[in-house]
């Protein structure tokens, strides 16, 4: 008899980039690996923070059948200015139209959530009871702490009660898992820390890159970075996350340069901030994101790659962009805190430079040295194409899905 999984998250296809890449790919292997998946969704706004154009005339709950897969979707709240408070209501808005979705499920074996949010665990935690099923619990991020950390509540008070209370609520919904599961050592340490339990089934599935879509080898210049100048490449959510304080003082200091471009690809809560903030420079270009087929050109178009992360952003995410900067065998150049995860698989692969150090002129030195420096440039992108082969294959942890699926439901 074929076994049933119902996964449980507001990120799915066609969202092309972060979880909800993963979940439709995670999805896809399941059902073609004669799982019966369905899943339980929001309408696709990533990261634009606006509900895509073709389902923006759907109805509120949208029925849909995804590469076989049943799609069960809600049009939840989208605010165009994603503040705390509105990321709140966006979040409860979700919870409250998937119920009903939830209601629909005739039978499951298992309800994976998908974390962020954790509103998703209380509504999977409902269906398991009610449908002997286990439940399933994947973080991807902890997004109270990512919250936390980016001091998007300002006032200290009013952070401290609400956050207690946020972590609290976080915690007795872990805690009612069968299994937890996450994507790096740190965040497996993170949760230890939050549930305060020995016995809590934990396991670590990282987040895979898929080596036979990134070409480096063969590829075509993507048209964002077809300049002869050293193309420095920023791809991702430009989000509360990253230290775009840091990124400004960056690129003021290389515009006298003239041989070196730097090219930012994204959308996300920042971007109409951070060009205001450089518009009047001549060495920036802001471009829209790319859709998925194009991102082995893009991403293998660069010399080199950067993300700077805020020195208290350590242990509540890994970011997924990492893999796919290391796969396309370029240079990555990242700022952030050493005790961070991505400091551990740049180090471990010796792909390029991390620097904890908020001194501009270290990091430019190491900018200035690359660009001159081929081999160097080549070592780099070789020990980064092998690193992430060898440990981050999409296939490999696929598979271990499967085998922590099989195993739970034979508990």
């Amino acid at each position: 008899m074929t076994k049933k999984i119902t996964i449980i998250g507001i990120n799915y296809y066609p969202e092309d980039t972060a979880i909800g890449l993963y979940t439709s790919q995670l999805a896809e292997y399941l059902n073609e690996n004669n799982i019966d998946v369905t899943v339980i969704t929001g309408f696709p706004y990533y990261p634009a923070w606006r509900i895509n154009d073709e389902y923006r005339s759907k109805k509120t709950f949208y029925s849909e059948y995804v590469n076989g897969i049943k799609v069960l979707r809600y049009k939840q709240y989208v605010p165009r200015k994603p503040t705390f408070f509105k990321r709140i209501l966006h979040l409860l808005d979700f919870s409250l139209g998937i119920f009903i979705n939830v209601l629909k499920i005739k039978k499951t074996d298992v309800v994976l959530c998908i974390v962020p949010f954790i509103g998703t665990v209380f509504l999977g935690k409902i269906l398991a009871k009610t449908k002997k099923a286990k439940l399933w619990v994947h973080i991807q991020d902890f997004e109270f702490d990512a919250v936390s950390d980016s001091n998007l509540v300002e006032n200290k008070t009013n952070k401290s009660i609400i956050f207690r209370g946020l972590f609290w609520v976080e915690k007795e919904l872990l805690k009612s898992a069968d299994l937890l599961s996450t994507i790096s050592s740190l965040m497996i340490s993170k949760l230890q820390k939050k549930i305060k339990s020995e016995e809590k089934n934990k396991k670590l599935l990282p987040n895979w890159v898929d080596s036979n879509f990134i070409k480096p080898q063969n590829y075509k210049t993507h048209k964002y970075l077809a300049s002869s100048k050293f193309k420095i490449l920023y791809s991702g959510n430009i989000g509360e996350k990253q230290d775009w304080e840091f990124f400004i003082k960056f690129v003021k200091e290389l515009e006298c340069l003239a041989d070196i471009e730097i090219i930012v690809v994204g959308n996300g809560s920042k971007r109409i901030w951070l060009e205001e903030k450089l518009l009047d420079l001549d060495n920036i270009f802001f471009c829209n994101p790319v859709k998925y087929s194009e991102l082995s050109n893009l991403l293998c178009s660069a010399d080199l790659h950067i993300l700077f992360q805020k020195m208290e952003v350590i242990d509540t995410v890994m970011p997924s962009k990492i893999l796919a900067m290391m796969a396309s065998r370029r240079p990555s150049l990242i700022t952030g805190n050493l005790k961070s995860e991505v400091y551990s698989i740049i180090n471990q692969s010796k792909s390029g430079k991390y620097f904890e150090t908020k001194d501009i002129n270290e990091v430019l030195g190491f900018v200035k040295k690359l660009k001159l420096d081929m081999p160097l440039q080549k070592e780099y992108g070789e020990n980064a194409r092998k690193f992430v082969s060898k440990n981050f294959s999409k296939t490999t942890i696929l598979n271990q899905f499967i085998d922590t699926f099989n195993k739970l439901i034979e508990k």
